[in-house]
């Protein structure tokens, strides 16, 4: 997509005072549902036709694929691509739950379309200029998990703990265990923050100690979940907030990616059936134009 999708600040220091006024994005009231995107009336036939047989191509693409198991994920590249025809995918993939933004250089904006597991991803250049542009079928783009683990390390960093500091030496020590015995594909561990009284020093130990990383994720649902790599692999900080903008629950997750961002197997499949649509539906707007 070709416009660009905002994403707030997450992570370690992002709580404000208890006094403050919580300042997160607008969430919808109610979960939101499936709705098949509809043909653009005014676009052009030829534009049409060519996104259909863009996405019929991604279909193929994406039929020769076991979400379950392994193997090349489905891609197609849009470079290139017309902007008459790239209008055309935009609306009918419209905007699902799960936007995904990567600083850096290159930097990534990855937004899901209303296809579960479907992804558009965009990379940046220094200059902010479009360096690539493609479509993917996957859990989650494993560009984004490759960048949150290049810049993280395998262990956490020493902290001194000033007076004042309560459960987050504990808290450092459990996760450093973690780590220390982690193999890639464990099982989650969940530290939960919401559970511990955490004093001002805590905070100040926890942000040292786990430093926001490059990758931001935010999946809607009901309210949000806010979700953000830290500097030591495979820890993340996973903050879930309630339809009134209230923070209900604050995680550390050691895990190769919270499983609130994945798109599930099930989900893959359910998305490859109704692209399937789709793209019949695309045709039929065409016989009719003729």
């Amino acid at each position: 997509m070709n416009r660009p999708f905002p994403l707030p600040v997450i992570g370690a220091g992002s709580q404000p005072p208890d006094d403050a006024e919580l300042q997160v994005l607008a969430m919808p009231r109610e979960m939101a549902t499936f709705a098949m995107p509809s043909v653009p009336q005014a676009a052009d036939d030829g534009a049409l036709a060519a996104a259909r047989d863009l996405l019929a191509r991604f279909h193929s693409a994406f039929c020769a694929w076991a979400p379950a198991g392994d193997g090349a994920l489905p891609r197609l590249d849009l470079a290139g691509t017309p902007e008459a025809t790239l209008k055309v995918v935009d609306e009918v993939l419209g905007e699902g739950e799960v936007a995904i933004q990567v600083a850096g250089t290159p930097g990534l904006r990855i937004q899901e379309s209303v296809f579960a597991g479907v992804w558009r991803v965009c990379v940046l250049g220094a200059d902010g200029a479009l360096a690539a542009d493609w479509l993917e079928a996957s859990p989650v783009p494993q560009v984004a998990l490759d960048a949150a683990r290049a810049a993280a390390a395998d262990r956490l960093p020493p902290v001194d703990v000033p007076q004042g500091a309560m459960n987050s030496p504990a808290l450092i020590a459990e996760l450093g265990a973690q780590l220390a015995r982690r193999a890639p594909g464990d099982p989650t561990h969940v530290v939960n923050l919401t559970l511990f009284p955490l004093t001002a020093q805590d905070h100040q130990v926890l942000e040292r100690a786990l430093p926001v990383g490059p990758v931001a994720m935010i999946s809607r649902g009901f309210g949000n979940c806010r979700i953000t790599s830290t500097l030591a692999r495979d820890v993340w900080r996973v903050q879930y907030f309630n339809s009134m903008n209230t923070l209900i629950l604050n995680t550390l997750e050691v895990v190769d990616v919270p499983e609130v961002a994945l798109a599930a197997a099930e989900d893959l499949e359910d998305s490859r059936a109704r692209l399937a649509e789709l793209i019949d539906w695309m045709g039929d707007g065409l016989d009719g134009a003729a």
